[in-house]
């Protein structure tokens, strides 16, 4: 992989550039798409590519349970397994697995706890995390070496190595505890990637909560390290203006000649404070679960397609968009579609959103290069 920077703000720490990777370059500051299992929700990969989504995030964790990853690489990789000749991420299964323990992450800063909710993580060691699976039941171990082994024959062109990811409501000392494991967990992860490149990156994961101390001193050991691009992830904090404040403290201590990524964040308010920042790849789920929700993004602001008044709209999404479905379908007859429950809609609302982000993010490169941002 090689990361090209081709232009910088002088108004902010927002900069132009592109990641060469094995399946294609990524322009930057850049969406990500997320496939969990290989496929974005309600569209097939043919589609996600005629789009224009360059980098697809898959999860190591659903894939290594169904379909496995001999499968994948018996089928020739991830790439061909699914049909996509761009450029994927994967993670390392870890956050999937904390997720088990604690819930999702709306969740567990609603309960302010620290509490296993089920009983699908059965210990967590030095070693690795040992869990039932989800889909029959069978006892796994995932550890630093068996998550990179996976994602080895995934073949992504970016992996993540295996981390911790503690909740929000968690006590200082634990939280600097499972920082340091983290820390030699992807000391582990690095050193079983290096054996085996296989032409992959990997990016090292920047952890401490909200910590600033904590932050700074896993920005600091982890850089020492021969990564090739660094994710920020962990809890973000409760709010915006927490988070925005923990990300402007700690993307200074990364080098600026490596790409960076933040890791599950991609809605629009967060775009808007953070590509200034510098952060040059997002990866979320939030355009395309709004889209299944039946909200539609446009630059005029989001449209929620259960309103009556949209019964005899017969323009499109949004004038002068490109995309597939606006090029070919009214809003009233995906207004029609959606009320009627209809998977149809699904898949329309889908395509429009993720075309929205691809162009906004195009929008973004443009207004960096002209001085905006």
């Amino acid at each position: 992989m090689k990361f090209e920077i081709l232009h910088t703000s002088s108004k902010s720490r927002a900069r132009i550039g592109r990641i060469h990777t094995p399946h294609g370059i990524i322009d930057t500051p850049n969406f990500v798409g997320v496939g969990t299992n290989g496929t974005i929700k309600a569209l097939d990969n043919q589609m996600v590519s005629q789009i224009g989504l360059q980098l697809m995030f898959c999860n190591t964790y659903h894939l290594l349970l169904q379909p496995g990853p001999d499968v994948v690489a018996n089928a020739g990789g991830l790439h061909k397994f699914i049909n996509r000749k761009l450029p994927i991420i994967t993670d390392s299964g870890g956050f999937q697995v904390f997720s088990l323990a604690y819930g999702s992450v709306a969740n567990e800063l609603k309960s302010k706890g620290t509490k296993q909710q089920d009983g699908s993580v059965l210990k967590i060691t030095e070693d690795g995390v040992l869990f039932r699976s989800y889909r029959d039941g069978q006892k796994v171990l995932l550890t630093p070496e068996s998550s990179i082994a996976a994602q080895k024959s995934l073949g992504a062109d970016i992996i993540i190595p295996f981390d911790e990811l503690p909740p929000y409501h968690i006590a200082t000392n634990k939280l600097q505890s499972s920082l340091d494991r983290t820390h030699r967990w992807e000391q582990r992860s690095l050193e079983a990637h290096l054996k085996n490149p296989q032409a992959q990156a990997m990016y090292a994961v920047i952890h401490g909560g909200v910590d600033k101390v904590m932050r700074k001193q896993s920005a600091e050991t982890l850089t020492d390290l021969p990564f090739d691009g660094f994710a920020i992830g962990g809890s973000m904090g409760k709010t915006k203006p927490e988070m925005i404040d923990m990300l402007s403290y700690v993307l200074p201590f990364l080098p600026t000649t490596h790409p960076n990524h933040l890791l599950g964040i991609g809605d629009l308010e967060s775009l808007g404070h953070c590509v200034p920042l510098g952060i040059d790849t997002f990866d979320s789920s939030y355009p395309t679960k709004a889209a299944r929700h039946g909200l539609l993004l446009t630059g005029k602001g989001p449209i929620k397609l259960s309103r009556t008044s949209l019964k005899n709209d017969l323009g499109p999404i949004e004038p002068g968009c490109t995309c597939p479905t606006c090029q070919n379908y009214s809003l009233a007859y995906i207004h029609h579609l959606f009320k009627a429950k209809e998977l149809t809609a699904l898949t329309l609302t889908t395509i429009h959103n993720l075309h929205f982000m691809v162009k906004l993010m195009e929008r973004y490169r443009t207004a960096i290069l002209e001085g905006k941002i």
